[in-house]
């Protein structure tokens, strides 16, 4: 099965796209991360992923959406919610739905998100919006399961992959 993986950052796809290729899919990342701010933590994130691709030998899609439409779209009237609130419901379904036109574009047979591998995300939330838009052709994997989350840090030791401090926008910062 062709499997489009949303790519938040290198080191959370370090671990799930080796997954989704040991269950046999054929997977390429999709990095789409819109609510990066700073640009140059977007640059960095990017620059990991890319060496993630090589390494690994996965394609890459890099999203052409904006910061600026993020802002628009997800944290208009948001700007105070708390980490884990409604904003980052916001920002999960911003990405996943940008993940599954992009699935549909590129003719895959599923989508899913590196997401669920954080210990800091509520993969059913993430489950909600994914099944929400298409319960045919999401993946509803909670990649820290067996070890994924330890797994993905051993792996970015290995390759020496950039791992951020926050999660990406700058409502998030602490």
């Amino acid at each position: 099965m062709k499997v489009l993986l949303h790519t938040c950052c290198a080191p959370c796809a370090s671990h799930c796209a080796l997954a989704l290729r040991d269950a046999g899919h054929d997977v390429t990342l999709f990095f789409s991360n819109a609510n990066l701010a700073p640009e140059e933590e977007w640059q960095k994130r990017l620059d990991a992923v890319r060496t993630l691709a090589t390494h690994d030998a996965f394609p890459l899609i890099v999203d052409t959406t904006s910061h600026a439409d993020w802002l628009v779209t997800v944290a208009t009237g948001r700007e105070q919610e708390p980490e884990r609130g409604t904003r980052c419901d916001s920002c999960f379904r911003y990405s996943l739905s940008r993940t599954y036109e992009a699935a549909i574009e590129n003719k895959f047979d599923a989508f899913t998100t590196s997401l669920t591998v954080s210990p800091h995300k509520v993969p059913e939330r993430i489950f909600k919006i994914g099944l929400a838009l298409s319960e045919a052709t999401f993946l509803a994997i909670d990649f820290k399961k067996h070890d994924g989350f330890k797994h993905s840090l051993a792996r970015s030791i290995e390759l020496g992959l950039y791992r951020q401090s926050y999660c990406g926008c700058e409502f998030s910062v602490r």
